[in-house]
């Protein structure tokens, strides 16, 4: 479900060059992934589990920006395979509406994307990235705020802070701000996905656009409101993989199937903090977490 931050003037350019030119890499495969700690930490462990599990060279285009730069990247042919969240599939890509469980929201990106651009969805990993609405956990308690219908009573005397997609994309700002009548003391900063968390922590802003698998929620003190009137759908991570690459490698599917099912939230928090707040090498967690799981060879 996360998003990048960059600007729409880039993201348009860089949308134009992606789709200008199709190298061929027959030899190898091509991982993407998108410009934060978690799809990089994803993207790093499907190439980890295809160097494992094939005898495949792997790529790493890392930190190509967000949801539209990584489509036009695997449209265009530059890179193979890269995380996706099914919720985001659904409504930035498919631009269809938030609603259906898991299961039904899966198929349906599944279908659509096979139909529409020759796309694979790889199995559900077992993890879901809902956003989550955080607030400082000390106004929380204070406050006695649990859910987001409680978090609209004083959104008025806050400022709010977001990443440049969640206020463009249709199950983002404007659909959220609507279904729970929230309203803020001045517009939405539009803030880099990197810098939103130590903001809040910091009383730069008191309300952001936080993802449920962040490591740093509870590090930084951080409260992530409950979603009481379910506006966003659900967000499984998956591998998005071109059709072709899987007719040429048919080894890819295999090896990616190892990891279904086998990252819980709790797992994708750990891994999240062992980079974003101990500063840990993503290769060196990966690969950690791939022994613990039997993942590797």
């Amino acid at each position: 479900m996360r998003i990048g931050a960059f600007s729409c003037v880039l993201a348009v350019s860089a949308a134009i060059t992606l789709s200008s030119c199709s190298p061929k890499h027959s030899d190898r495969v091509v991982v993407g992934s998108k410009n934060f700690t978690e799809s990089f930490i994803l993207g790093e462990l499907f190439a980890q589990e295809i160097e494992a599990h094939t005898h495949l060279k792997v790529e790493r285009r890392f930190y190509l920006a967000g949801t539209y730069i990584c489509q036009q990247a695997i449209l265009a042919g530059r890179i193979d395979l890269y995380p996706e969240y099914t919720g985001t599939a659904l409504t930035a890509i498919l631009k269809q509406k938030a609603r259906g469980d898991e299961r039904d929201v899966y198929k349906r990106v599944q279908d659509e994307y096979e139909r529409r651009f020759g796309l694979s969805l790889g199995p559900a990993l077992g993890f879901n990235d809902t956003f989550a609405m955080e607030i400082r956990g000390e106004d929380a308690r204070r406050l006695h705020i649990k859910t987001l219908s409680q978090a609209a009573v004083f959104a008025p005397q806050w400022r709010a802070g977001f990443g440049y997609e969640f206020m463009e994309r249709p199950d983002g700002y404007q659909g959220l701000a609507t279904a729970y009548g929230l309203r803020f003391a001045e517009p939405p900063r539009t803030m880099d996905l990197g810098l939103l968390a130590r903001a809040l922590r910091d009383h730069q802003i008191d309300l952001a656009a936080g993802n449920a698998t962040d490591g740093l929620i509870p590090a930084l003190d951080l409260f992530a409101l409950e979603d009481d009137r379910h506006y966003f759908p659900p967000y499984e991570a998956v591998a998005v993989v071109r059709e072709q690459t899987l007719q040429l490698h048919p080894e890819v599917a295999p090896a990616l199937a190892e990891l279904a099912g086998k990252i819980s939230d709790e797992d994708m928090r750990q891994m999240n903090f062992a980079v974003d707040g101990q500063h840990r090498d993503v290769k060196e967690v990966v690969r950690e977490f791939l022994r613990e799981k039997n993942l590797l060879r």
